[in-house]
């Protein structure tokens, strides 16, 4: 997770963003998230901004090995009931929200500035494993780009704070029939650190006060 202090230029660092490690999965991730933003608001030094960035499975042919999404929607895929006539979404059984929505002028920004496409970037508790499964989230999530483990958690704990939130991730393998051997783990590495490279500038003109 990375996030912005101050319209960036506030504490915690020089350029005003700060990296935080959150874990893996949606519930450490938002309850680490939590943590470093309610320190923070009590410090009065609350953050303009979260951004949840990794590594995550691609969706194909729109979302290659080594390229990078951003998400215009967070959405918890797997978060329901199963019944005999499907999943059910949290939503649907009226319990709450399974999406939360990025600002969309900077997701546009963000997409242009590293040349990703935008699209739904769906949390699972449980990475897809099989064919069958990753059909059946395109199905019910048409515009889904890739799937990660930790974006709804971060999005969720911004959402208390009332900070908005951003998710990029970078594409280390297929969504799909689990294959080791085609993860390239150390190219969505390398393209994640390339577009921070082009995303700080952004954030750094953006502000959420003049929207």
């Amino acid at each position: 997770m990375a996030a912005a202090h101050g319209g960036i230029g506030g504490s915690g660092s020089s350029s005003g963003v700060d990296v935080v490690v959150v874990g893996v999965g949606p519930g450490l991730a938002g309850a680490s998230t939590a943590s470093v933003l309610t320190a923070a608001a009590l410090e009065g030094s609350p953050y303009d901004l979260v951004v949840s960035a990794g590594i995550g499975g691609g969706f194909v042919p729109e979302a290659r090995v080594g390229s990078l999404v951003v998400a215009d929607e967070i959405v918890a895929a797997d978060l329901g009931a199963e019944t005999p006539d499907g999943f059910v979404s949290v939503t649907e059984l009226g319990f709450g929200s399974v999406r939360h929505q990025p600002p969309a002028d900077l997701v546009r920004l963000v997409g242009d500035a590293v040349g990703a496409p935008t699209g739904a970037v769906l949390t699972v508790s449980t990475v897809t494993g099989t064919a069958e499964r990753a059909a059946a989230l395109r199905e019910r999530h048409p515009t889904a780009l890739a799937e990660a483990m930790e974006g709804f958690g971060v999005a969720e704990a911004a959402a208390v704070h009332g900070v908005p939130v951003l998710e990029v991730r970078a594409i280390s393998n297929p969504v799909g029939p689990r294959d080791r051997a085609a993860w390239r783990v150390p190219d969505a590495l390398a393209a994640l650190t390339e577009g921070f490279g082009k995303l700080v500038p952004v954030l750094e003109s953006w502000n959420r006060h003049d929207q």
